[in-house]
């Protein structure tokens, strides 16, 4: 419901603000919207339909996976962390393998893989789900996590800096590994309060305990490694083609036509990407007219004006449309970072904020509709409250963690 809402504000105030600048001579404004309608949704099957092949390669991966016995191997490995996280899925249920896989690619920068992961645990957990309408706990917990961002090796951003011409495109990676860490850490505990998840527990306090001394460990290494953005490049390679790998050696092991359960599992890939289209196409079009009113410029005025009143320095709200952007559209947001960097340098301090916004948070409404609406979920519950207070905190690290490393 709340997406709803905020679907229709999208075009009312996007249309409302067109209008209000027509009446006041601003002639382009009207077609700017009416471009951006066509162009955005074409955008939105483009993009769709160009998952197509990475779904059906990683939907392939997975019924191999499924088939060999390696899903459920993981279960059972993973079952004690992830059962008290997820109380509701019965252990040993391969929807427990498809999220740690899901987490596990987000987490290393992986997008394209960790999307159909994220679908397939989806489509798990929502054979569990008694109201099929409606999002259920483990459903809105994994969204969290998901929305949250938790990122541990920001390729993607290192690369567009480096390209912008960044004396060190790198310098963002510890800013941007603590803002990450700070808006999952959010989310977590607000889904876990709401829920009841007592967060306390030995084994999640032993796994988080785990998780901050990899942290800590690969901050040193980072420290002490000369080209880091060719060393995150290489790590992301191995640790790709390392996991197709074990999943086909999963299978020979087991004896298993490799071949076969490859394309029966890959089958599936066209279908999902076809039932994405017409949520994808309905949040961009909303946020291309949005965008293209001068509504999201008039935000970031507005939020220049009160942060002047107040005497706070406002650096910060260069960056602002970035964070503004990210919950909504991740292509959005990287082009308005790729603004910030033309407009005041990818070595600036508006350049590196809009870099760590960028990389601190995932796009909570994209997310939302294309996961929920590729299993039918209607009812959101508190999910959409979820994603964007992790979002908030996330927001408000950035800031703070750039003006102490970059202020």
């Amino acid at each position: 419901m709340a997406l709803n809402y905020i679907w229709i504000g999208l075009f009312v105030v996007g249309i409302t603000v067109g209008v209000i600048r027509l009446l006041f001579g601003n002639y382009d404004v009207m077609p700017a919207m009416m471009e951006s309608l066509f162009s955005m949704s074409s955008m939105a099957f483009e993009m769709t339909i160009g998952l197509t092949g990475m779904l059906t390669l990683w939907m392939g991966m997975l019924k191999v996976g499924e088939d060999s016995g390696l899903v459920g191997r993981l279960a059972k490995v993973l079952s004690p962390v992830l059962t008290k996280l997820f109380p509701d899925i019965p252990k040993n249920h391969p929807a427990l393998s498809s999220i740690f896989m899901n987490i596990s690619a987000n987490m290393l920068g992986l997008d394209n893989a960790a999307t159909p992961m994220g679908l397939k645990a989806m489509k798990e957990l929502q054979s569990l789900n008694t109201q099929k309408d409606s999002a259920s706990n483990p459903m809105i917990m994994f969204l969290t996590i998901n929305t949250s961002g938790l990122t541990i090796i920001p390729i993607s951003i290192l690369a567009y800096r480096a390209k912008a011409g960044a004396a060190e495109p790198a310098d963002v990676f510890i800013p941007l590994l603590l803002t990450t860490l700070c808006s999952t850490m959010v989310g977590l505990l607000v889904v876990s309060v709401i829920q009841r998840i007592k967060l306390w527990d030995r084994t999640l306090l032993l796994t988080f305990g785990a998780l901050f001394a990899f942290v800590g460990g690969l901050l040193m290494l980072v420290l002490h490694t000369e080209n880091i953005q060719d060393f995150f490049r290489q790590m992301t390679a191995c640790i790709l083609l390392g996991v197709i790998l074990i999943f086909v050696v999963s299978g020979l092991r087991a004896r298993l036509n490799v071949y076969d359960s490859f394309i029966e599992g890959a089958k599936g890939g066209f279908g999902i990407a076809v039932s994405l289209i017409p949520y994808c196409v309905a949040i961009l079009v909303a946020i291309g007219v949005f965008r293209a009113s001068g509504a999201l410029t008039m935000v970031e005025n507005g939020v220049r004006s009160i942060v002047d009143f107040f005497g706070i320095n406002s650096d910060f709200v260069g960056a602002i449309p970035v964070a503004l952007m990210k919950p909504l559209n991740g292509s959005g947001a990287r082009g308005m970072m790729l603004e910030c960097f033309s407009s005041y340098g990818p070595d600036s301090f508006v350049g590196h904020l809009a870099s760590i916004f960028q990389g601190s948070t995932d796009t909570t409404f994209y997310i939302l509709a294309i996961y929920f609406g590729s299993v039918g979920i209607k009812k959101y519950r508190y999910s959409v409250l979820c994603g964007l207070v992790a979002d908030f905190a996330g927001i408000l690290a950035a800031v703070l963690i750039c003006y102490l490393f970059f202020g």
